[in-house]
């Protein structure tokens, strides 16, 4: 094969044009949208290893930190930084199920390690709150949400075989070709659907029977903080979101309740590039979702990230909401042949930013020996 049209120009559809442009294909991207508005900027540019399950998912990630890094190096405009993250617990029960994280076999593998208070406010100053104990993952990273895109598309562009054309819905798909609103047919050996969160139209029927549901979040960015984060930071409500948490210890966690179990709450900050902090994140599942958001999650999220800083957050510039298409059978991602040659992958959920190098190298991979799965 030569020619691949990828629909989609969110992170998994442009890692999956890159992917097939490394391997010599000719590519062209189409996206609906003028420029992409979903979930891959509307997040925080986390590379989150520490959080990943045993086995195959934190086998996928390990490779994907691997690319990001790769990238990184070739493509500053996506501005890598290898900042790691600590993952903050504020009790006793806490503590102990970092604890036992740090113990698993696959902790050096991981990147991870326990820290006790101090060396934890040596590593982060900015750490002035309460902490018991701290999960420090030096493979974590960060990247800048807003510029991934453009600046890895301005890199396919200069190698002559690759052309984005946006502002293009696809409205209809058949083996080795698809057409737009506009009437136009776009041609190619093969073809890969990365929909994000759009279940229908087009894929309606197709994804009628997979194990997708749609999530929407809420979040936030501040001003810059004047103190600076060197590292991205969790709290202890990840310990029940994140299964790299689900050790024995995990069962004696303090229950939630009210808003936080509500809305399964977990606070994540990370630090942009200009002193600015990405706050979140809120978990939604019952669609319709509601048109507005609630201004409730968003002084949850303050008061949660205060109690670590012991400072008061700067003002908060924007809010904003999110989708995304989330599997629900303890899979990676949704990945099928829906057609000869015609191949859909979605539903990593907030994985997406962190695995999409290593999907989209398998996909591809599957396609040259004409075995997607």
């Amino acid at each position: 094969m030569t020619r691949l049209v990828v629909v989609g120009g969110g992170v998994v559809g442009t890692m999956h044009a890159r992917e097939a442009l490394g391997r010599g294909y000719d590519v062209v991207q189409l996206e609906a949208d003028h420029e992409p508005r979903g979930a891959t900027v509307r997040n925080f540019g986390l590379v989150w290893v520490s959080g990943r399950a045993r086995g195959e998912e934190l086998a996928l990630a390990l490779r994907a930190r691997e690319q990001w890094a790769a990238i990184g190096a070739r493509v500053p405009g996506v501005g890598f930084r290898a900042a790691g993250s600590l993952t903050i617990a504020q009790r006793p029960d806490e503590a102990e199920v970092l604890r036992e994280v740090a113990a698993q076999a696959d902790a050096d593998e991981r990147g991870v390690r326990l820290m006790e208070p101090d060396e934890a406010r040596i590593l982060c100053p900015a750490l002035r709150g309460k902490v018991e104990a701290a999960l420090h993952c030096r493979l974590d990273a960060l990247v800048e949400p807003g510029l991934v895109l453009p600046a890895i598309r301005a890199e396919l562009a200069r190698s002559g075989r690759y052309e984005l054309r946006a502002g293009r819905t696809v409205v209809d798909v058949d083996t080795g070709s698809v057409r737009d609103h506009l009437g136009s047919r776009h041609q190619g050996d093969a073809v890969v659907l990365c929909p994000g969160a759009v279940h229908e139209a087009l894929l309606r029927e197709a994804l009628e029977d997979a194990p997708l549901r749609r999530c929407r979040l809420q979040m936030m960015q501040t001003a810059p903080f004047p103190p600076g984060l060197p590292t991205a930071l969790a709290d202890g409500d990840s310990l029940r979101y994140y299964p790299a948490f689900d050790v024995p210890a995990a069962a004696a966690l303090e229950p939630r309740a009210g808003l936080a179990e509500e809305r399964r709450i977990q606070l994540l900050v990370a630090p942009r590039g200009n002193g600015e902090l990405t706050i979140g994140d809120t978990h939604e599942y019952e669609e319709p979702f509601p048109v507005f958001v609630d201004e409730a999650p968003y002084d949850h999220l303050r008061e949660r990230a205060e109690s670590l800083l012991g400072v008061s957050l700067p003002p908060v510039r924007r809010r904003w909401s999110g989708v995304y298409s989330q599997v629900t059978d303890g899979s990676i991602c949704w990945r099928a042949e829906i057609a000869e040659g015609v191949v859909v992958v979605t539903g990593l959920g907030g994985r997406g930013m962190t695995l999409a190098p290593a999907v989209a190298a398998d996909t591809i991979t599957g396609l040259d020996r004409g075995a997607v799965s």
